[in-house]
């Protein structure tokens, strides 16, 4: 997961309370540090999204290739 596809998931799954998530909620899976500080850290987005999902109680079934735009069609 990309960097812009973790922003993607996290705005597409959390809308305008996204931003206060990352910043507030400490995650215990990334070393007890914020989602903004373990990206800073160079913790991998994949794993930050995914403590943030557990934590947060998303469902698996929204949990992996979200972030990712669909594909062009020509």
């Amino acid at each position: 997961m990309r960097r812009s596809e973790f922003d993607r998931a996290v705005a597409d799954e959390f809308g305008a309370r996204g931003g206060s998530l990352l910043t507030d909620l400490v995650l215990s899976a990334v070393g007890g540090r914020t989602s903004a500080d373990a990206l800073a850290a160079g913790v991998d987005p994949r794993d930050v999204w995914l403590a943030l999902c557990a934590e947060t109680d998303v469902p698996e079934n929204r949990r992996y290739g979200v972030g990712r735009l669909e594909p062009r069609r020509s």
